[in-house]
Order: C-alpha cells, then sequence, then structure tokens
C-alpha cells in the first residue's frame, strides 16, 4: 500500500506541474493581448483580465503549495495554516471573477442598448476589487480562529507552536470547508450560474426567434454569433461544475461521514481537476473569441516565429479586422 500511495504521488505531482505550467502561460498570453490590443481593452475584458491573474497566481502559488501539502511538511502550525489559506484566497477569487464574468455576459444580452452605459470601466473595476476583497476574506477566516487548532492541542502541551505534517486536513476544518466555504461561497454561485446561463438561453432565444421574423435576409451570420455564445456559457458552467463539485463532495464526505473510505487516487484527482479549471480557461474565455484569437496569432508571428520585422511580424502595424473590433460576447 505504501508503494501504491507513493506511486499515486509522484503521478499527482507530475500532473500538477503541467496544469501549473499550462495555467501561468496561458493566462500570461491573455493579459498579453490585452495589454497589446486597445480593441481588447474595455469593461468586459477587465473581469478576464482579473480571471486570468487569479489563474495565472494559481498556476505559480496554489499549485505548488498544494504540492508542499501534498508532500506533508514538518512545519509549525500557523505557517501550515498560512498556506492552506493562500490557496483557498487564490481559488476563490477565480471562482467569483467566473461569476462576475456571466453577470457581465448577462447584462449584455439583456440591456444590449444601454450595457455601456451601466457597466462602466470604474464599476467594473469595483466590482474586481470587491471580488478580490471578499476572496481575502473567506481564504482568510481560518487564520482568524476557525481552524483545527483546537483539536490538535488536545494531543499536544506545547502550545500554538507545536511541530505538526502540514496537510490540508490536518489545519483546515472540515466544518468550515462545507458549511462556510462550499454551502457559503462555492455551491451559491454555482447555483446562481445555473441560473444565469438559462435566463441568458431563453433571451438569446427570444431575440433569435425575433431577428428570424424581422429579417427576411440571411440571418444565418446573427444565428452563428449567438449559438457560438450560447456553446461558450454552457461549457463554461460544465467545466466548473467538473472542476470544483468532487473535491467538494469529498470535503462532505470528510464530515459526514469520518469512517468512510477515501482512496487518495481519488483525492489526487479531484484536487487535479479544480487546479485544471485554471488551465482551461483561457481555452473557454479567449480562444473562442475571435480578437482574442487573432491577437494571440500576432503575439506567435512576432516574438516566437518570425525572424525579422520585415516577415509582417509588427503587431502594431497589423490591424484587427472590423469583424474582430466588433464584441463576440
Amino acid at each position: 500500500r505504501t508503494m501504491e500511495i507513493s506511486l499515486s504521488q509522484v503521478i499527482y505531482i507530475g500532473l500538477e506541474v503541467l496544469i501549473a505550467v499550462a495555467s501561468v502561460l496561458g493566462n500570461v498570453l491573455v493579459v498579453w493581448a490585452v495589454k497589446l490590443n486597445r480593441t481588447l481593452r474595455n469593461t468586459t475584458f477587465s473581469f478576464i483580465v482579473s480571471l486570468a491573474l487569479a489563474d495565472i497566481a494559481v498556476g505559480a502559488l496554489v499549485i505548488p503549495l498544494a504540492i508542499t501539502i501534498s508532500i506533508g511538511l514538518q512545519t509549525e502550525f500557523y505557517s501550515c495554516l498560512l498556506v492552506a489559506c493562500t490557496v483557498l484566497v487564490l481559488t476563490q477569487s477565480s471562482i467569483l471573477a467566473l461569476l462576475a464574468i456571466a453577470i457581465d455576459r448577462y447584462l449584455r444580452v439583456k440591456i444590449p442598448t444601454s450595457y455601456k452605459s451601466v457597466v462602466t470601466q470604474r464599476r467594473a473595476g469595483i466590482a474586481v476589487s470587491v471580488c478580490w476583497i471578499v476572496s481575502f476574506v473567506i481564504g482568510l477566516t481560518p487564520m482568524f480562529g476557525w481552524s483545527n487548532l483546537n483539536k490538535l492541542k488536545q494531543n499536544s502541551s506545547n502550545g500554538s507552536d507545536f511541530i505538526i505534517t502540514c496537510k490540508f486536513e490536518t489545519v483546515i476544518s472540515m466544518e468550515y470547508m462545507v458549511y462556510f466555504n462550499f454551502f457559503g461561497w462555492v455551491l451559491p454561485p454555482l447555483l446562481l450560474m445555473l441560473m444565469i446561463y438559462v435566463e441568458i438561453f431563453y433571451l438569446i432565444r427570444k431575440q433569435l426567434n425575433k431577428k428570424a421574423s424581422i429579417s427576411a435576409g440571411d440571418p444565418r451570420k446573427y444565428y452563428g454569433k449567438e449559438l457560438k455564445l450560447a456553446k461558450s456559457l454552457a461549457l463554461v458552467l460544465f467545466l466548473f461544475a467538473v472542476s470544483w463539485l468532487p473535491l467538494h463532495t469529498l470535503n462532505c464526505i470528510t464530515l459526514f461521514c469520518p469512517s468512510c473510505n477515501k482512496p487518495i487516487f481519488v483525492t489526487y484527482v479531484a484536487i487535479f481537476l479544480s487546479h485544471g479549471n485554471s488551465a482551461v480557461n483561457p481555452v473557454v474565455y479567449a480562444f473562442r473569441i475571435n480578437k482574442f484569437r487573432k491577437a494571440f496569432a500576432l503575439i506567435w508571428k512576432k516574438y516566437f516565429c518570425c525572424k525579422t520585422r520585415e516577415n509582417g511580424c509588427n503587431l502594431n502595424r497589423e490591424p484587427l479586422g472590423t469583424e474582430d473590433q466588433k464584441s463576440v460576447l
């Protein structure tokens, strides 16, 4: 059994490293594209950049810290707790960024004519700041007392500075993870996004029917853009649920059925899926958007593919097409 656990750890760490690299590279590319292209600098992409920054932090900080926790290093209690809380802060910021994007997309469909006057750059910045502040409050809550310190003290006479084997479940209370984190700040956003997406699909269908009845010309172009949007939203919801529900389900099992057996491999898969959401976000939110896709192609040509500027690789000299300058969100 020891060999099986060790092998699972090796596989888990290897996959986590791959996810970390993909998360950092993919989301850096998203931020890079926004920085270099003025047509991408609007309120919608403020939320996308916030999500990309959160996912960069997941790849650069959360995953290395998660690997450290999985190894079970000997450390002081609060040092281990701070590591675990950092994981919670950054993963929560990613979840809230997903919710902010869903709300933003809903407003684009619900109030297309007044959207720009309602969702201003200033309000988008405030929303991004609120998401991060809430994430810090949620993630750092265990540092202010909702942890397993008292339980560990019962088996130790060294006070709060005793050395422990640093594991997530050792320092983080499952009551906090299930009742506060999952039932309070993961499941409600998931259900809210579900309702938002259902409403968006309803509004899109309604608009498509109106468009089809009013326009006797060629509605295929319009249908294509709206269908692409609908598919993107469905994919976002599906990937969010697939990525996060398994891990929180295991936490619920740990709390409500302590005697139930949880194979270490299943736990690693659940963690792997939750972190993997950060790696697929650039695909869902960027590669399905025409002007992002073109910006990525230009970045590739300018910095990685072409040897000289004479080959047409200058990003500033190659403007986006008129169709790309229209929002497809």
